[in-house]
């Protein structure tokens, strides 16, 4: 296992996570959250190797092959595929040695890793790469093309394919979803459901984190702590604690300024001067808490925007592409006030260029494009960010857009934002990438659109920000078309689902979660390689006897571990259910009223005695579905 014992982490002197004594277990899946620069990739550096701590210890179990996606992907002239393989280093050495090998005619050494190269599986390392790619997005004849030859955007998604390839038992992604369209999202999600180590990934996307995570850990105050169970449940433990930690943060202000009275006013008087001072020492030595601290720094809303015509925007049998080549063609779509719509579809099937359409940066290769008088259009897209200007501040942006505002009231829209005090006049040029999207953002809302066209308007914003824009969209009164891999912010913020594929555009007659199963039957109906050729059975009745000799076995294999789940279930349920009472007895202000300080503390140990017990029980059941996954897949292929 991993094991932080007593472990400070810093950069630059500023302390980052403070007196860290954590453990992680071998199969654990977990994601890290927390505001933006609290450390949450620093810790990932540590884990690297590229980083010490400044006190405290860390051990990783020697041996273990961690991966990670590089920051960049160099320019290679590598073909795609081979890039990819090349995240298997085991597999890449034995390739190495096996050719000196064969070149020296060493039969004894050939055989030895042709025997290593078929306990890794490397005789099927290129159909899993060529698959992994496939998940990605990547068209079947773009594999061998050169990695210099892809955008920044694909590299990344290389990059990813890359880090799953190796065969490691440490896996850090941070952002992975940021260069994903939702198509890749759902595939990456359940490749790393079946991932079999230990993963840890630092994601703002909540939908993500609930399908893949099976604990959370927050950073706040310098402070890491872990959390069973996906970001919803990390959500209803937080909110309860911040209950309690209000609660005993107001009693404590009681107790603190009852002690300062008595010195204040005692302080003086030689008879009381031994009792004040007792005072000073027991303020002293009280532990101080600190007060909940709930909001996020960013808050704004749109204003209203001005009169808008009926409709906003109308195409009549429009086409869209680029040369003469259409990419969507016979388009026919009105655009109303208080229309909400996002646009889904696989990878290049043309969702950008309906919405580039709608901006008008695209004009129609056929059909007709009809906008009503006084539209306004808020068009965010990515390739945007590059248009602000580097050697500009936040607040000059603001000023050359809305030169009439006071300065005064600019600044505070910036707050809004998180651009206060002297971030509101810094230049631009050294911002991250979700400091600037929230700056584009910004000049959007400001200039008050009826119909807001939003081009995956998270990437790169954390998880308070998406909040803060999913709030802010819900009161929204013009009409949005959403294209976006964030399906919280989809699920919330769309009433009407639009499918962008195979040449057409149209309205999608279900929900996510039938988006999802249209694609699993999509995947299934594609060109499939041909079917292996098995060597038919001696008879029926030889097969027959195989088969029911397999399910045998596979069943006394399976039996123990099926019932020792069945007993951990129900003491998981049974830990689940007090605990639950438990905190909710501690989010009731009323607990506090009686004045029963020991009670009150009997019951915090009690919660913290439950939630170990939790751990250790869950850990337990991952074990043992682990240990079932294992045995019948073992059965299945030796069936």
């Amino acid at each position: 296992m991993i094991h932080f014992r007593a472990l400070t982490l810093a950069r630059a002197g500023r302390p980052l996570v403070e007196d860290l004594t954590l453990q992680i277990h071998p199969g654990q899946k977990i994601g890290l959250v927390g505001a933006n620069g609290c450390g949450k990739s620093s810790l990932f550096a540590l884990l690297r190797g590229e980083l010490h701590a400044e006190h405290g210890d860390l051990y990783m179990p020697p041996g273990w092959v961690v991966a990670d996606v590089g920051q960049e992907t160099p320019a290679s002239d590598a073909a795609a595929l081979d890039f990819v393989l090349d995240g298997d280093a085991e597999l890449r050495r034995i390739e190495a040695d096996l050719a000196a090998a064969e070149t020296a005619h060493d039969g004894l050494r050939i055989a030895e890793l042709h025997g290593r190269l078929e306990e890794i599986g490397g005789h099927g390392a290129r159909a899993r790469a060529q698959a992994l790619l496939a998940g990605l997005g990547f068209a079947p004849d773009s594999v061998g093309r050169p990695v210099a030859s892809f955008s920044g955007g694909w590299r990344m998604r290389l990059a990813l394919a890359r880090a799953l390839m190796c065969r490691s038992d440490l896996l850090l992604l941070d952002e992975p979803t940021n260069h994903l369209d939702l198509d890749a999202v759902l595939w990456l999600e359940g490749w790393l459901k079946g991932y079999p180590g230990t993963l840890l990934v630092i994601s703002h996307d909540r939908e993500f984190l609930d399908n893949v995570v099976s604990h959370i850990a927050h950073i706040a105050q310098q402070r890491l702590r872990l959390y069973s169970g996906n970001y919803a449940d990390f959500e209803r433990q937080r909110a309860g604690q911040l209950a309690l930690q209000q609660a005993l943060f107001s009693k404590q202000q009681r107790e603190v300024a009852h002690l300062h009275s008595f010195i204040d006013r005692f302080r003086a008087k030689a008879t009381k001067a031994r009792q004040a001072q007792s005072r000073l020492k027991a303020l002293a030595r009280l532990e101080t808490l600190a007060p909940a601290h709930v909001d996020t720094p960013f808050g704004f809303e749109f204003a209203p925007p001005p009169a808008a015509p009926d409709p906003l925007l109308t195409l009549e049998d429009v086409a869209a592409g680029y040369g003469e080549r259409p990419v969507v063609e016979r388009v026919k779509m009105v655009l109303r006030a208080g229309a909400r719509i996002a646009l889904l579809g696989p990878n290049g099937a043309g969702k950008s260029t309906l919405i580039r359409l709608l901006a008008g940066e695209l004009a129609p290769l056929a059909g007709k494009r009809r906008e009503g008088r006084g539209l306004a259009v808020g068009y965010f897209a990515q390739h945007q960010l590059e248009q602000l200007r580097p050697d500009e501040s936040p607040l000059q942006h603001l000023m050359r857009a809305d030169p009439a505002a006071r300065e005064q009231d600019l600044r505070d829209w910036l707050g809004g934002f998180d651009f206060r005090g002297d971030m509101a006049n810094a230049p631009i040029a050294p911002f991250s990438g979700g400091e600037k999207a929230r700056l584009a953002l910004a000049l959007i809302v400001r200039r008050r659109p009826n119909l807001l066209l939003l081009d995956e308007p998270t990437n790169h914003l954390d998880l308070e920000m998406r909040h803060a824009l999913t709030l802010a969209l819900q009161d929204y009164p013009g009409a949005l078309v959403l294209v976006s891999h964030d399906r919280h912010l989809l699920r919330t913020c769309a009433d009407e689902l639009w499918l962008v594929a195979d040449g057409a555009a149209r309205p999608f007659d279900g929900d996510l979660d039938d988006y999802r199963a249209w694609l699993e039957q999509r995947r299934a109906v594609a060109p499939a390689a041909d079917a292996d050729e098995r060597p038919a059975p001696a008879s029926r009745r030889d097969e027959r006897r195989v088969q029911a000799q397999a399910r045998n076995q596979l069943a006394a294999r399976l039996r123990p571990l099926q019932q020792e789940l069945k007993r951990v279930e129900h003491s998981m349920a049974e830990l689940e259910g007090q605990k639950s009472e438990l905190d909710a007895l501690l989010a009731d202000p009323a607990t506090y009223r009686g004045g029963d300080a020991e009670g009150v503390k009997a019951h915090v140990q009690r919660q913290g005695r439950l939630a170990r017990e939790l751990e250790a029980v869950e850990a337990r059941w991952l074990e043992l579905h682990e240990a079932l996954e294992t045995v019948g897949g073992d059965g299945l292929s030796g069936g």
